[in-house]
């Protein structure tokens, strides 16, 4: 991955963990693994998903890697600060991955294909460090799942932009609807595919801040100089999408958005 089309500032560091925290139940009620697994999450960035992982299963062992030094450190800050021992960070690469074969029961990748220009590449890098009859998780976005209330035509255009710009940069940030695809010809079988939709309206004031204010609506305000830079838009056009965005976290606006958890099971021969 050369560029993280988001970058690596403060900011997106509390939007990661905004949507983290705002979404934890959702997607990682089932995220649990027997007592005694060694377990690879590739990709934890500042340890956003890896602090609710890390606590609901106490008994087993993460090593957590992401490429950017800075993330890591913020990440072991922050782990260290919540009083939980059983993660490992280290900084690594996915395409170099410095770990023996067949070395871990599970390995966990969360919203990191979405940025890779090679998936697949990355998935055989990451199974051959899962042992025979190991697990994979994926869970990845699809922007192509957005919907909200009141419509508008520039704000569906600004998160076109976000997916365009995502594009230029290598990733595809509407890979969640292709998970079962790209889990089988990764050679994965036993594999669940399962939609984790998010809904938010009025009775529901922690997500309509948590999620549609700070997490989404946040990553396509941090967008906004790119686009225009780059032709996307005119910038009065992505502010008034922006602003429309905005407008479903106010009174009567509603806000939906889709999330795909992949599991599947690593055949013996694999």
């Amino acid at each position: 991955m050369d560029q993280y089309v988001h970058g690596y500032s403060q900011k997106e560091a509390d939007r990661l963990n905004d949507q983290a925290d705002s979404l934890a139940q959702l997607i990682h009620h089932d995220s649990r693994w027997p007592a005694g697994s060694r377990i690879l999450e590739a990709g934890c960035g500042v340890g956003a998903q890896t602090k609710t992982v890390a606590a609901q299963n106490p008994q087993s062992q993460f090593v957590s890697i992401d490429i950017s030094p800075a993330s890591i450190a913020e990440a072991r800050e922050r782990i260290a600060a919540l009083g939980l021992t059983n993660v490992d960070f280290q900084v690594g690469n996915i395409f170099e991955l410095p770990f023996a074969d067949a070395s871990f029961d599970h390995i966990l990748v969360c919203f990191v294909l979405e940025h890779l220009p090679n998936p697949q590449a990355a998935l055989r890098q990451l199974t051959a460090k899962l042992k025979p009859s190991g697990t994979l998780t994926l869970i990845e976005g699809d922007h192509g799942s957005t919907y909200f209330h009141p419509d508008s035509a520039l704000a569906r255009q600004a998160i076109q932009c976000q997916v365009e710009l995502q594009r230029r940069s290598g990733g595809d940030a509407d890979i969640g609807r292709k998970l079962y695809p790209i889990m089988e010809q990764a050679g994965f079988s036993d594999i669940v595919v399962t939609p984790r939709q998010v809904y938010v309206d009025d009775s529901k004031p922690a997500l309509v801040e948590g999620f549609t204010r700070n997490t989404f609506t946040a990553m396509i305000e941090g967008i906004r100089e790119d686009a225009v830079a780059q032709g996307l838009m005119e910038r009065a056009d992505i502010e008034q999408g922006i602003r429309d965005l905005y407008r479903t976290t106010e009174g009567g606006g509603t806000f939906c958005y889709t999330f795909f958890k992949g599991v599947g099971l690593k055949l013996g021969g694999v």
